[in-house]
C-alpha cells in the first residue's frame, strides 16, 4: 500500500466515531436552542414560583413560571401573576382572570357556577376538591352582582374549594399585575404553555 493510500484510509472517520460526533452535535445544537429560548424568556420576562395549591389542578405547588408584561393587556381566562401587599401576603399571587373591567360578575355558591354579565362561564379548568366546601368570599357579603370599574381585574384560583383570590380580596388593580405566565419551566416533565 502506498503512502497516499494510507493517509485516505487513515483520514476517513470510521462509521462508529462518525455516529457518535452526529449525535453530539445534534444534543449541543438542542441544548444551545432551550438555552437561547430561556435567555430570551428572561429577558422579555421574569420567573415567578407557585406557593400554594390554589391553581390545582392547572398548576402545582413548588411550579416555576415565566412570566411576561411585554405589550400586556388583561383579558379574561390569561393566567397571571399580581402582588398585593394590602393582604398582608408578601409573596406573588398567582390567579385566573375571570373578568375584566366593564363586566358584571354574579358567583353563585350553590350551583359552583360563576356568570359574568350574565353568562355562565364554561370553565373546564375549574377543579372542586371533596376535602373543601366552595370558598366562600367576605367581598361578596354585602352584595350579589358586582361590575367591575376601570382598571380593575376579577381573579380567582383554578381551586374553587381552596383559593384566597377577589371573593376575598375584592377586584385587583392592573397596575399591580406583574405579567402573563407564558411558560412552565419546571418541573420539566410538565414544560409548556400555560392554558
Amino acid at each position: 500500500m502506498n503512502d497516499n493510500n494510507r493517509k485516505t484510509e487513515e483520514a476517513k472517520p470510521s462509521s462508529a466515531v462518525s455516529t457518535v460526533r452526529s449525535i453530539y452535535e445534534w444534543v449541543e445544537l438542542l441544548a444551545l436552542s432551550v438555552c437561547f429560548v430561556l435567555l430570551i424568556l428572561v429577558l422579555i420576562g421574569r420567573h415567578s414560583p407557585v406557593d400554594g395549591e390554589s391553581m390545582i389542578n392547572t398548576l402545582q405547588n413548588k411550579d416555576l413560571l415565566i412570566v411576561s408584561d411585554l405589550f400586556y393587556k388583561p383579558r379574561q381566562g390569561d393566567v397571571i401573576v399580581f402582588e398585593n401587599k394590602e393582604t398582608g401576603y408578601n409573596k406573588p399571587y398567582v390567579k385566573r382572570i375571570i373578568a375584566t373591567e366593564g363586566q358584571t360578575i354574579y358567583i353563585n355558591e350553590n350551583e359552583k357556577t360563576v356568570y359574568v354579565n350574565g353568562e355562565a362561564l364554561d370553565e373546564p379548568y375549574a377543579y372542586y376538591s371533596t376535602e373543601y366546601g366552595f370558598t366562600k368570599g367576605s367581598f361578596f357579603a354585602d352584595k350579589s352582582n358586582y361590575t367591575l370599574k376601570e382598571g380593575e381585574v376579577f381573579v380567582m384560583g383554578d381551586n374553587r374549594c381552596n383559593s384566597r383570590d377577589s371573593r376575598m380580596i375584592g377586584p385587583v388593580d392592573v397596575r399591580s399585575i406583574v405579567g402573563r405566565v407564558i411558560l412552565r419551566v419546571y418541573p420539566f416533565n410538565a414544560f409548556g404553555k400555560v392554558n
